[in-house]
């Protein structure tokens, strides 16, 4: 499992290098998917319950799952997340993140800034023997401090065998809300943050979700392995 999200990690990073205005995001797609490949992973997401591509792309106001696309080409001062697992010998590693385009504005800057910083308020409560909600908590108090709303029909989750398996991992809640965390758990920890309202809809391809108001979204996403010594991340 840390081989497989050593892999995550770098297809990440190495996506993050060819992101620029221009290129589309099926090339986006094909590339990433050969690193994986050459890496010694599978790309976990190509044909997870029918998704036709090994990333997903999700550009300005799609909150996640955009797919790939020859007609989606980046622009200056867009905004794009990306998501994408990795089986390593089944096991997985799951992350994302959000990337400028070229140069954005300060507003996207900052939405992009306090996504990240959202998955790390949160993990600062994710201990063994405490409540999920404390780490959920901390996540939508972080970003409602911020100016900013928190997806409810999206949430993190579980992951080892499969890429998604309990519990639920919400971006939001009470303190005393979800499962007491125990020892030895991997978890997905990943907030998605509207720069707008808080809802959302699902469009007609049955996968993108995006913002109603139109609003950028940002996503940041790791894979962490949870034990009474505290937290690890996977994926950085």
């Amino acid at each position: 499992m840390r081989r497989a999200c050593q892999i995550t990690r770098d297809a990440l990073n190495y996506c993050e290098k060819l992101i620029r205005p221009g290129i589309s995001t099926k090339d986006l797609d094909k590339l990433v998917e050969k690193f994986i490949i050459d890496s010694g992973g599978y790309p976990a997401c190509k044909g997870y319950e029918g998704f036709p591509a090994s990333i997903c792309s999700s550009v300005n106001d799609m909150v996640v799952h955009g797919i790939p696309s020859e007609k989606v080409i980046l622009k200056e001062g867009d905004i794009i997340s990306i998501d994408l697992v990795v089986d390593y010998k089944g096991l997985n590693g799951d992350a994302a993140r959000t990337f400028p385009v070229g140069k954005i504005s300060p507003e996207k800057a900052k939405l992009i800034e306090v996504t990240k910083q959202c998955f790390f308020e949160g993990i600062k409560h994710l201990k063994v023997g405490h409540r999920l909600g404390e780490l959920s908590h901390a996540i939508q108090e972080y970003a409602e401090k911020n100016g900013f709303s928190v997806v409810r029909e999206l949430v993190g989750h579980g992951i080892g065998k499969s890429m998604h398996e309990p519990p639920n991992v919400p971006n939001y809640g009470k303190i005393t809300d979800g499962p007491i965390v125990t020892d030895n758990v991997c978890l997905a920890v990943e907030p998605m943050i509207n720069m707008g309202r808080k809802e959302v809809w699902l469009i007609e391809d049955g996968w993108g979700v995006v913002t109603r108001d139109g609003k950028a979204s940002a996503h940041y996403e790791n894979t962490v392995h949870v034990t009474k010594d505290g937290v690890e991340i996977l994926t950085l």
